[in-house]
């Protein structure tokens, strides 16, 4: 490829590179479409790098071509380029959530543990039952793959809950001959993943007729008692940013996530079960910011830098997972799968719901703030923000959040394990 008439040519990685920023460009002007108060955002990037790898994956392996590699080879190295892409984002992306959300969420687990912990391991198990049951479903419809089925569902089910773990997790679990179908599960159904929970968050308040200046008075608030603490005491940063920190972190969860547990004592011999770079740079990152320190070296990186990390790994990942995804999508696209997405969104979203309300007695913000992050759905957080007019409803996002997303990872992992 080249610009302006030859003047500037562009192959090999600088035109990968090009592709990058395109796809993240267009993406992000997607996401900004916004109609009725509802937009994508993020997930703008996926659906653009899906629709590249559908129409673009061929001319992009013939700017990459290696010397003398044959066709295969040279789609080979494509992928593995794009991999390396996803990866980092994977990394930055969850470790980035872990620090978030770790100053509040063992704090969140010992005292609301059965009104947001609970809450958010039930929807996801919800998702994971109607996952067992949409398997199901694909074999009375006359299936045969078995495994193809799983990794697709499994695939649905991430995009259902647009999560970013789970969806990795699949991909690191499944056959090397299966991860293209996950991402076009998770690509198929993340749509109105997104779009079925900010509708919802949008129109219960509406439909119930609730009166939001006594709705924001019952918001419970968690206290954050390690955050004051940290206020209280200067500790020695390693790097003004807090890179190293992050790094460590990273480094931590990464040899975490590659620790085998077999499960021959569950009946599966020869089987093992990790939680990979996806749960392991999680678990690892929760735990450095509940701690935040050691001695007096701070092991907590700047909000403003996990933030960025966090939405930059989270772009990097939607493009080096959608472009190979985007290449298969049209081959093994078909309605009934998108109709799984659906099951996948609604049964978790409603079995959440109604639970918080009849059995946990929750306020209604705090009921939708609990599915936002048993949905693991941010979109859908900052449009309750906007309905609620208050960002108190993130405390409760906080404290499901993070058990949504292990949960949704061992839940994913085990359905490609058992089925």
């Amino acid at each position: 490829m080249s610009l302006f008439g030859g003047v500037i040519p562009i192959t090999g990685i600088t035109f990968l590179m090009f592709c990058l920023f395109l796809v993240a460009a267009v993406g992000y002007g997607l996401g900004r479409i916004t109609i009725k108060g509802v937009n994508l955002g993020t997930a703008g990037v996926f659906i653009v790098a899906l629709l590249f790898g559908c129409f673009f994956f061929d001319p992009l392996a013939a700017q990459l071509t290696v010397k003398n590699a044959s066709k295969t080879e040279t789609i080979a190295y494509v992928e593995q380029a794009l991999k390396i892409v996803e990866n980092l984002g994977l990394i930055l992306f969850v470790t980035s959530v872990g620090f978030i959300a770790g100053p509040k969420f063992f704090g969140n687990m010992k005292k609301n543990f059965k009104s947001y912990v609970l809450l958010g391991a039930i929807i996801i198990l919800a998702g994971g039952l109607a996952a067992v049951v949409c398997i199901y479903m694909g074999r009375a419809l006359g299936e045969t793959d078995y495994q193809g089925l799983t990794a697709m569902v499994v695939g649905l089910l991430s995009g259902s809950l647009t999560s970013t773990p789970a969806f990795s997790a699949a991909k690191a679990t499944v056959a090397p001959e299966y991860e293209s179908l996950v991402s076009v599960g998770h690509g198929i159904a993340y749509i109105f993943g997104v779009v079925g929970v900010v509708l919802f968050v949008q129109l219960v308040p509406k439909l119930s007729k609730a009166n939001m200046d006594e709705e924001r008075a019952k918001l419970i608030i968690a206290s954050d008692d390690e955050g004051k603490k940290k206020k209280e005491k200067k500790l020695l940063e390693l790097d003004e940013f807090g890179f190293a920190a992050f790094a460590l972190a990273a480094i931590c969860g990464t040899f975490v996530g590659m620790i085998k547990i077999p499960l021959s004592s569950a009946g599966l011999s020869g089987t093992t079960f990790a939680l990979t770079t996806t749960g392991g740079c999680l678990l690892m990152s929760l735990v450095f910011g509940h701690f935040g320190r050691i001695g007096k070296i701070c092991l907590m990186p700047k909000t403003s830098t996990l933030k960025v990390f966090r939405e930059l790994g989270l772009m990097l990942f939607l493009i080096g997972a959608g472009i190979p995804g985007g290449a298969d999508f049209v081959e093994f696209f078909d309605i009934m799968y998108f109709v799984y997405g659906v099951i996948m969104t609604i049964v978790p979203m409603f079995v959440g719901f109604l639970f918080a309300k009849y059995v946990l007695k929750l306020s209604l913000l705090n009921n939708l703030g609990s599915i936002t992050g048993g949905m693991t759905s941010t979109p859908a957080l900052g449009t309750l923000i906007n309905t609620a007019g208050t960002e108190d409803v993130a405390a409760a996002y906080a404290a499901t959040y993070p058990i949504a997303l292990i949960a949704v990872v061992l839940v994913s992992q085990f359905l490609i394990i058992l089925f």
